[in-house]
């Protein structure tokens, strides 16, 4: 039976847990979810000082929480999987994040749906579009797969250069 709520969820791990590899310990995150599709898992390059390189995954989540709770949920396996406060961009055993909810847009409480930073993320689109190139964004109206594709176009270059 389907739940009200469908979601996104970005899976990034570097460090290693009691599960194994960073691919292993998003493996079980997505098992200790319950999720109903995942993506492959692909490595990245890390941003920031978070050092070694990532493995990502996107999933779809069918579930009857709302955003805040979910997010609760999803604090409380990142903890449950070994992660303990630090830096911002650092290092870390799991990192869940919502991207979208099927419910449209979502703000309150520190909790902003869709992610703020999704669309200029290709570790986040290039799993999600595996899995829900077809889901939209709900604030510019793009699908994943567009959003992707987008990200990807070579930018144009001024032919006048920068001004002084």
């Amino acid at each position: 039976m389907a739940a009200d709520n469908l979601y996104a969820i970005a899976l990034g791990s570097n460090r290693r847990s009691r599960h194994g590899s960073p691919e292993a310990t998003v493996r079980a995150a997505a098992e200790a979810l319950g999720v109903e599709r995942l993506s492959p898992i692909h490595r990245t390059e890390a941003m920031g000082p978070a050092g070694r390189g990532f493995a990502n995954a996107a999933a779809i989540l069918d579930c009857d929480l709302d955003p805040p709770s979910l997010l609760d949920r999803l604090k409380q396996t990142e903890r449950a999987f070994g992660r303990r406060a630090g830096r911002r961009w650092g290092p870390r055993v799991l990192d869940l994040d919502i991207i979208l909810w099927s419910g449209g847009a979502w703000g309150g409480g520190g909790l902003v749906v869709p992610h703020p930073e999704f669309r200029r993320r290709a570790f986040v689109l290039k799993p999600l579009a595996e899995i829900a190139a077809d889901w939209r964004d709900p604030l510019t109206g793009a699908t994943v797969r567009q959003l992707l594709h987008r990200l990807r176009r070579p930018r144009p270059v001024d032919p006048t250069g920068p001004r002084p």
